[in-house]
């Protein structure tokens, strides 16, 4: 029998926990600069075939 090493659940619940952190008292219109911008710096991740993990919320200079 597989031992798991991570909880799918629990990770799911960390990534929203940065996403409110980083998107806490934001206007709409903010918001929305956030989620694009995150967009754009994934969308280059994956271009670029990096083979790390983009920083959460390191698009954001509010």
């Amino acid at each position: 029998m597989k031992t798991k090493k991570f909880d799918c659940v629990e990770m799911k619940h960390k990534g929203a926990r940065k996403v409110y952190a980083a998107t806490r008292g934001m206007t709409v219109d903010e918001e929305v600069m956030y989620w694009r911008q995150r967009t754009n710096e994934a969308r280059r991740w994956l271009a670029e075939g990096i083979g790390g993990k983009p920083k959460c919320g390191s698009a954001v200079n509010l």
